[in-house]
């Protein structure tokens, strides 16, 4: 049919109780009609018939108009049905139908999916695993490419990004500097204060030497300085690197040939593998001092008193033991944040959730680490 010259859509009163309806109800020719519908009176008492031989053309906006017509009679009492409507032709009418259909389904609403079970305990368990296991497989696959590039590096050393390394030492190292030495002091102050209840009993106040040099440069002032770090310069690799995934930065340093790899990852690795094991030393010293003034202050043990003592209890090998644990921190830090900053997907809300798994995930596998470090070194006799 050619739309240009279709009648307009036109709805007749030919009666006290019926309508006729005629014209060419399409998408341009409906739009009288429907502002006719809303001063329609409808007489409530009385079947209405409604003649629609003469309607040339239907489309679904004409037929969503006459759906709507039919709704109005019988909301005002009338017996107008689809059966009811004369003169439609089979096309016609079925095209109603599906429209009619349609608008029920609208006015019934979107269906309500069928409630899922909620997995059982061993179900869940499963499903956590399978996770889990997804997750480390593709951790190594990660530490495996991060390994690759680093040999590819080495062979070739003009392919080390040293602005970025010097850039991140100063971020992770030199700033870190203030909160590292505060936390080493205080726990330095808390370990000789516990330690100088128990030895003042005892008259063995200067053993608080032996107590304050092996904890913290042993155990506690490169395990506080890891988590210090996991927490502010960890977080930090794993937004940057997510933010980057979001604004598809990333993709773009792909299309230009320059890994991300190389430009991202290993200058952070190299810089934490640097600054962390001379943070460590900066904690022991601070924490050594912690444990000085306290010494003095509660057990009256001098400054000269403690450090000759902390010399013949503390050995070179005991001091070096707390120095080797803060390169391979250094490399669970580095990679879990990367790593997770690449997980990535999605918008700011992954990027937030991305940078926490990196927290806790890095905390935990230093923490796992220093166990497993304590272990060695117990079978080997150190």
């Amino acid at each position: 049919m050619n739309t240009s010259r279709a009648t307009p859509a036109t709805l007749i009163r030919s009666g006290p109780h019926a309508l006729t309806l005629g014209g060419a109800w399409t998408a341009r020719t409906v739009a009288p009609v429907d502002q006719q519908l809303e001063t329609l009176v409808i007489d409530g008492q009385a079947e209405v018939t409604v003649d629609a031989r003469a309607i040339t053309a239907l489309d679904t906006a004409g037929a969503w108009v006459l759906h709507a017509l039919l709704v109005r009679l019988r909301a005002h009492g009338g017996s107008a049905t689809l059966q009811g409507l004369q003169g439609l032709q089979g096309q016609q009418s079925r095209l109603l139908q599906v429209v009619t259909q349609h608008r029920e389904d609208l006015a019934r609403g979107p269906a309500r999916a069928t409630p899922q079970p909620s997995p059982g305990l061993l179900e869940g368990l499963g499903r956590k695993t399978v996770v889990v296991a997804e997750q480390a497989y593709a951790m190594l696959s990660f530490v495996g490419e991060v390994t690759q590039a680093l040999v590819g590096s080495l062979a070739h050393p003009s392919r080390l990004r040293w602005r970025p390394i010097l850039f991140n030492i100063q971020r992770a190292g030199f700033d870190a500097l203030p909160i590292v030495g505060l936390l080493s002091f205080l726990l330095g102050v808390v370990v000789a204060y516990q330690g100088a209840a128990q030895l003042r009993q005892y008259g063995a106040n200067i053993f608080v030497a032996d107590l304050v040099g092996l904890s913290m440069l042993r155990e506690f002032a490169p395990l506080i300085t890891a988590i210090t770090l996991a927490g502010r310069s960890g977080s930090a690799f794993a937004a940057q690197i997510g933010t980057m995934v979001v604004t598809e930065e990333v993709d773009a340093m792909r299309t230009l040939g320059i890994a991300p790899l190389e430009l991202l990852v290993l200058p952070k690795i190299i810089a934490m593998v640097i600054v962390l094991p001379l943070l460590t030393v900066f904690a022991d010293v601070l924490g050594v001092a912690g444990g000085m003034v306290m010494a003095r202050s509660q057990l009256d043990v001098g400054f000269d008193d403690f450090l000759d003592r902390m010399a013949k209890a503390v050995s070179a090998t005991s001091y070096l033991v707390g120095i080797a644990k803060a390169p391979v921190f250094a490399v669970i830090i580095s990679v879990v944040g990367c790593f997770q900053g690449f997980r990535t997907r999605g918008g700011a809300d992954s990027v937030g959730q991305q940078t926490t798994r990196s927290v806790v995930q890095s905390i935990f596998l230093v923490i796992v680490a220093d166990a497993l470090f304590s272990i060695a070194f117990s079978l080997l006799d150190l």
